[in-house]
């Protein structure tokens, strides 16, 4: 099996090429950090992504976790990793250090949870959820609270999930029953069920801390009456000290399609009436917390999509190069012609760039939506800042629902390309299949997001940020028309740039005379957003490599360019870039204008069709 997860040259490139993450040390935030000091980072994190929690995954996938009388015992060879992730306080990389962190920038942050995804995504999980947890104690506990558990929570000292879902529910959170009744030393008596709680229960830690949604009674119906509770699964003294079980149970776990080491679990809360918990927040607002931890989940998911997706083509490419089968198209007349690797097939080149372009445009914009948190941060004043939140806000819902979904395409054309073994369990493709289907679906599925979307994010504040974001793409088609070579792709970018627009506006015009078959619409819409952003991205990208490549080639006539291209790794990257970005905008993008005009059809027939018109 590859070692290969992440490909180091491509993260560097991003990092300090196309985002230039190296003027954020210029902020007293950041200051004294540097490429010296992101790259021990990272070369860290690669190291104990690929040597300890790669080499286990496969055997967490067959093992799986273990549930017996409410316990969920974890394979044994994960214990070991995920101490070593503790060790190396590899939970809070982008947290201030006063409260555990490390205190790098949230993009460094994101390229350290890439490898982990990507080398077992089961383990992964875990960190990201007890994370969560903790940066909600950070943002909305108390004083004591923050003493109590976030130290130990960002430590990984103790786990950490979140409970958000009922059986009766969903994804309609307003519809939760769980219920909290105030007691008179300031605690509340939590009563409920919960499923799908990702991490709720292992043996990593003696303690897990859970955020938990209730309802308060006589507190309203729906969101506005939901408030956010910790809940520990042992109760924590005022001393910190670990103090009688609470009364928390895991009642099963299922089982699923993929990531086979992360347990999801169905909780019982209070099922003796001794659950014990301590308002997280204010009263009736507990929704608008849970929602801070919610998008940096949705962020986390598109990683961990990313992560597998990018393993995938990775492997994809060294078998290419390996395997020999058939032989060249020049020869295929020649008897004696030898097999040459699948790589040099034409329809195999189609699919490894096409998983290519997908995985680097999807680094490119989350690793952007990183780096516009970070700038956030450091922001010079409140108008900058509330710009680079609105711009995170509309590209939320396309990094979770976009990256997931192109995620796990990607995922299945890695099987494609090894043919029948892509299919078995001896090579690793179908297993990071498995894993990346949920994806799509945890956290708000993509419907979900692209009614977010559709509903909330194109039309807030008039438009303002929307058009903000579709301004910023101009600019790079006019930096990329300077560039020789990229004048016609720049051009192509340009006109798909203004059609989305005027699809956007088409769909804000008809959604009130007919809601419904607007939002028949909504995914339709985020994918064309999702890949012109991809779009953007990859001409951003070719056109810093363009000028890079420039410098490499100087004045070299074709021949000597060629030459270069074959031995020089670096021009050969360059150029991978411009190859890349050509063959989305002139090959994909085209599908997308397509796509753009049926959207602006506002076909009925989704909504108009009968029940029984479904037939069955």
């Amino acid at each position: 099996m590859a070692q290969t997860i992440t490909d180091r040259r491509d993260v560097q490139f991003v990092l300090y090429e196309q985002f230039n993450i190296e003027t954020l040390s210029k902020s007293p935030k950041f200051k004294g950090l540097n490429k010296k000091t992101y790259e021990m980072v990272l070369s860290e994190a690669r190291s104990l992504a690929t040597k300890e929690m790669l080499a286990i995954s496969p055997e967490g996938d067959q093992e799986g976790c273990q549930f017996e009388n409410g316990k969920v015992k974890m394979p044994e060879s994960f214990h070991r990793a995920y101490n070593l992730v503790r060790e190396g306080e590899w939970i809070a990389v982008a947290d201030d250090p006063e409260v555990g962190g490390q205190g790098m920038p949230q993009i460094i942050a994101t390229s350290v949870m890439e490898m982990f995804q990507g080398a077992n995504v089961s383990l992964a999980l875990f960190f990201v959820l007890g994370h969560g947890a903790g940066k909600l104690i950070e943002l909305f506990g108390t004083k004591k609270q923050k003493e109590l558990y976030l130290e130990k929570v960002y430590s990984g000292e103790w786990g950490g999930t979140m409970a958000l879902t009922e059986s009766g529910a969903g994804s309609d959170v307003g519809a939760l029953i769980t219920s909290a009744k105030k007691n008179s030393d300031g605690t509340y008596s939590i009563t409920g069920n919960k499923i799908f709680n990702s991490c709720a229960e292992h043996d990593f830690t003696e303690n897990i801390i859970n955020p938990v949604l209730a309802r308060i009674e006589g507190a309203p119906a729906g969101t506005k009456g939901i408030s956010l509770f910790v809940v520990p699964k042992i109760w924590v003294n005022d001393d910190g000290s670990l103090g009688e079980p609470n009364d928390v149970v895991c009642t099963g776990i299922e089982e699923k399609i993929g990531i086979h080491s992360s347990p999801t679990c169905s909780m019982t809360l209070g099922g003796k009436g001794n659950c014990r918990g301590t308002l997280l927040g204010e009263e009736n607002k507990g929704l608008n917390a849970m929602f801070h931890m919610m998008n940096e989940a949705r962020l986390a998911v598109a990683i961990q999509a990313l992560g597998g997706a990018s393993a995938s083509f990775l492997y994809a490419v060294n078998y290419a190069r390996e395997r020999l089968q058939g032989k060249h198209l020049t020869q295929s007349r020649n008897p004696d012609a030898s097999p040459v690797a699948i790589i040099e097939h034409p329809d195999v080149r189609r699919m490894l760039l096409w998983m290519k372009a997908q995985v680097e445009g999807n680094r490119s914009l989350n690793y952007y939506v990183a780096m516009c948190m970070d700038k956030a941060e450091i922001a010079e004043n409140d108008e900058e800042k509330e710009r680079l939140n609105d711009r995170i806000s509309i590209l939320t819902p396309i990094c979770k629902a976009y990256t997931s979904e192109k995620s796990c395409e990607v995922c299945t054309m890695g099987i494609q390309v090894y043919g029948g073994y892509g299919a078995c369990r001896e090579y690793p493709m179908e297993q990071l299949l498995r894993d990346c289907r949920i994806s799509t679906i945890y956290e708000g599925t993509t419907g979900i997001q692209s009614m977010d979307l559709l509903s909330r994010k194109i039309g807030m504040k008039k438009g303002k940020p929307f058009k903000e974001l579709l301004e910023e793409m101009q600019s790079t088609v006019a930096e990329a028309k300077n560039k020789p070579g990229l004048e016609d792709i720049a051009v192509q970018m340009e006109g798909t740039v203004t059609r989305l627009l005027e699809t956007a506006l088409h769909l804000m015009q008809k959604m009130p005379s007919n809601i419904s078959a607007a939002f028949a619409q909504s995914y339709p819409f985020l994918e064309v957003c999702g890949d012109v952003v991809i779009g953007w991205m990859l001409l951003w990208r070719a056109s810093v490599a363009s000028s890079a490549l420039s410098k490499l080639l100087g004045d070299k006539d074709e021949e000597k360019r060629k030459e270069l291209l074959k031995k020089n790794k670096d021009a050969a990257f360059y150029d991978g870039q411009i190859q890349t970005a050509r063959y989305f905008i002139n090959s994909m993008l085209p599908e997308t204008v397509g796509k753009m005009s049926a959207i602006k059809n506002m076909e009925a027939a989704p909504v108009e069709i009968t029940e029984a018109g479904f037939g069955g």
